[in-house]
């Protein structure tokens, strides 16, 4: 399960350490890319109190949108795992994918072809430069996890994704799964 180098498709679980960074305390990334130049991942498990419908006016399904990272927290971006019926997708890996023919897509949710269960929205991305990603990996701030869900790591929505991969790691993790995301209210 634990997969130690970063590549497009796998999760970022944040170690218990990060407590005291405010974006990624008890977070699940999903790496959307990772290469030379850098890594782009969205936060999986981080709702907002907005809908997309708060948003794009044009669209009239209330689907939860989540913080997807702390870079470009003003642009809107989505995954998804429809691509036969949202032309121009770029593929992440096992069924998922990212972005594509936004105007297509909202006549798509407004039509109700696609529901929420088919695709996420976030605002804002996780990214790292050249180096930051393995910087990050060597001070222990993250552990690299296949993506066992595939497409249906889109169902993975609540605060519990976290403490739900802390169990899966076992171990020490175990201890944190059920500590209080701020520990000095312990």
């Amino acid at each position: 399960m634990v997969g130690h180098e970063p590549k497009k498709g796998k999760l970022l679980v944040a170690e218990p350490t990060l407590t005291g960074d405010v974006s990624f305390n008890r977070s699940v990334v999903l790496l959307a890319e990772h290469n030379h130049e850098g890594s782009v991942g969205f936060i999986l498990n981080k709702p907002l109190d907005y809908n997309i419908c708060d948003l794009i006016t044009e669209i009239t399904i209330p689907f939860k949108v989540f913080n997807g990272g702390p870079v470009e927290q003003d642009n809107l971006y989505f995954i998804h795992k429809v691509p036969h019926l949202i032309d121009d997708s770029i593929e992440i890996s096992d069924g998922i994918f990212w972005g594509g023919n936004f105007e297509k897509t909202v006549e798509l949710i407004n039509n109700e072809t696609i529901t929420e269960q088919d695709i996420r929205f976030f605002l804002g991305y996780s990214g790292w430069d050249s180096s930051q990603l393995d910087q990050e990996l060597s001070s222990k701030s993250w552990v690299v996890v296949q993506n066992e869900y595939e497409s249906s790591i889109l169902e993975k929505s609540s605060n519990a994704f976290w403490k739900e991969k802390m169990v899966e790691l076992g171990g020490d993790y175990l201890l944190w799964s059920n500590s209080p995301e701020n520990p000095s209210l312990n």
